[in-house]
């Protein structure tokens, strides 16, 4: 459930492919069943979100890996860039533990001033886990 206990990180940057969608939880919805079935065989990947509430835009992205099918290898490519972080970690049952992300961000946002040079991110770590990460 939600901690109120962020902790600083160091994330390295990350090259993804990604199916970009706006910043609005029905087309977010979409999003993911898109990348899925471009990235095929979910196991060992590793999943993040990108986003920039001020543009309006969300990425739903897959770390590059070197067997990546060509469906993946159409989509377009970013890098995230890394940096340190302020960070909080949610674990719960889905989908419940995704509802927390949006108040995660917003605390996040509320106890340290966010670097608009970076995107918002949500890093899922697993189906049941995933952090919420403020670049500041």
């Amino acid at each position: 459930m939600l901690s109120k206990a962020a902790t600083v990180v160091e994330r390295a940057d990350a090259v993804v492919r990604y199916v970009e969608v706006a910043d609005d939880l029905n087309q977010i919805r979409l999003a993911w069943p898109t990348l899925e079935e471009a990235v095929g065989s979910l196991r060992g990947r590793r999943f993040v979100a990108a986003f920039d509430p001020v543009q309006g835009w969300y990425r739903a992205c897959v770390e590059n890996r070197a067997d990546a099918t060509a469906a993946e290898l159409d989509l377009p490519e970013m890098v995230i860039p890394g940096g340190r972080f302020l960070r909080i970690r949610l674990r719960g049952e889905p989908p419940g533990v995704y509802d927390e992300i949006a108040p995660a961000y917003k605390l996040l946002e509320s106890s340290a001033e966010r670097d608009d040079s970076r995107p918002g991110l949500e890093h899922y770590r697993r189906l049941w886990e995933a952090d919420v990460p403020l670049g500041g």
